[in-house]
């Protein structure tokens, strides 16, 4: 069973203004709009539908995660309070399978 931490751990652990960038051993590849992800280290694939595929866009813009929620409330129609939990499980996930870091 996948263990999912709850949305307050994964504020504790992520700040909005927080900076996440890809890792320098993480390729990616657009396909049609949707980004295939690939850990060079690990050797794991990760496949991004068109929301993580703009998240990702946004992410290596090197903007903080506000500004990609800003960003993200601007452009779908989502509440911000939704957005920011998917988005903070989102970056952490990410985090965890090793795609990106995070700088404060």
């Amino acid at each position: 069973m996948e263990h999912r931490p709850s949305s307050s751990m994964m504020k504790e652990r992520l700040a909005l203004t927080s900076r996440a960038r890809p890792k320098e051993d993480v390729v990616f590849r657009d396909l049609e709009g949707e980004i295939v992800l690939l850990n060079l280290e690990t050797g794991i694939y990760f496949g991004l539908n068109p929301l993580g595929t703009r998240i990702w866009h946004l992410i290596r813009a090197h903007r903080s995660l506000q500004q990609v929620l800003d960003s993200v409330v601007e452009e779908y129609e989502v509440t911000t309070a939704q957005c920011e939990d998917d988005l903070l499980r989102f970056v952490a996930l990410l985090r965890e399978k090793g795609l990106i870091e995070l700088s404060n």
